[in-house]
C-alpha cells in the first residue's frame, strides 16, 4: 500500500530494515572517524580518550573500520537501481539554486532520491571502497608486512583522502538532512507526510499515490 497503515497522511519512506542499518552505520561512522582522526596526527591523539585510549583504539579502529564496510554495503547495495543518473538528474543539478532557493517545482520531478543524493551515493561508495582495500594494506597487525614501504606509506596517504571525502560528503548528507525539514524523523519512524513527499521528490510521490504504488 502507498499509505502508513494507520495514518493515510503518511508514506513509507524507509523500512524498519533501512532505518535500523543506517543507525547502525551511523553509530560505526562515529566510531571510526573518531578513532581515526587519533591515530591520523598526534595533536589529535587527546580523541583516544572517547575511544578506550591509544592501545584500544589502535587495536579497534581497523574492526570498526570492517563493520562499517559490512553495514554500508547492505544498506547501500539493495538501493543501487534507486541511484542510476539520468537526464532529468543532469537537469536538477543544473537547477540547483532553485532547490536552494525553495522552488523545486521549477525542476524536473525527483524519484525517491534526488541528483544529489544519487551523486553522494557514488561518492561514499568510491570512498568506502578505497578505505577497505588501503585499510588492508596498513594494517600493521596483520597484512602491512607483506608489502613494500613505499606501498604502505601511499595506502596511508590514499586511506587518509578517503576519509577526508567520506567526512565531507557526510557533513553534506546531515547539512541537506537538517535543511529539508522532516527528513531525520523519517530516518528515526520511517514515514513523511504527504506534502513533505510532494514538495521535495515529487516524482516519488506521484508513484506512491498511484493505486498499484509501492512501498
Amino acid at each position: 500500500m502507498a499509505e502508513h497503515a494507520d495514518r493515510p497522511d503518511l508514506l513509507e519512506r524507509h523500512n524498519t530494515r533501512d532505518r535500523v542499518l543506517h543507525w547502525l552505520l551511523t553509530i560505526a561512522f562515529v566510531f571510526a572517524a573518531t578513532s581515526g582522526l587519533a591515530l591520523f596526527h598526534p595533536a589529535l591523539f587527546w580523541l583516544t580518550s572517547l575511544t578506550g585510549g591509544g592501545p584500544w583504539t589502535s587495536v579497534l579502529h581497523p574492526f570498526v573500520g570492517l563493520a562499517m564496510t559490512a553495514a554500508f554495503l547492505a544498506f547501500a547495495l539493495p538501493h543501487w537501481h534507486l541511484n542510476r543518473l539520468g537526464p532529468n538528474d543532469v537537469a536538477w543539478l543544473k537547477g540547483i539554486r532553485d532547490v536552494i532557493a525553495g522552488h523545486e517545482e521549477r525542476l524536473p520531478e525527483p524519484g525517491k532520491y534526488n541528483a544529489g543524493q544519487k551523486l553522494l551515493y557514488f561518492v561514499l561508495v568510491a570512498g568506502v571502497a578505497l578505505l577497505t582495500v588501503t585499510g588492508f594494506l596498513i594494517w600493521r597487525r596483520y597484512f602491512a608486512g607483506f608489502f613494500p614501504v613505499g606501498a604502505v606509506r601511499l595506502g596511508a596517504l590514499l586511506h587518509a583522502f578517503a576519509a577526508f571525502v567520506i567526512v565531507c560528503g557526510i557533513v553534506v548528507h546531515v547539512s541537506a538532512a537538517v535543511w529539508a525539514q522532516g527528513s531525520i524523523s523519517a530516518m528515526m519512524r520511517g514515514t513523511v507526510t504527504l506534502g513533505w513527499a510532494y514538495k521535495h521528490h515529487r516524482g516519488w510521490f506521484r508513484e506512491m499515490i498511484r493505486p498499484s504504488g509501492g512501498r
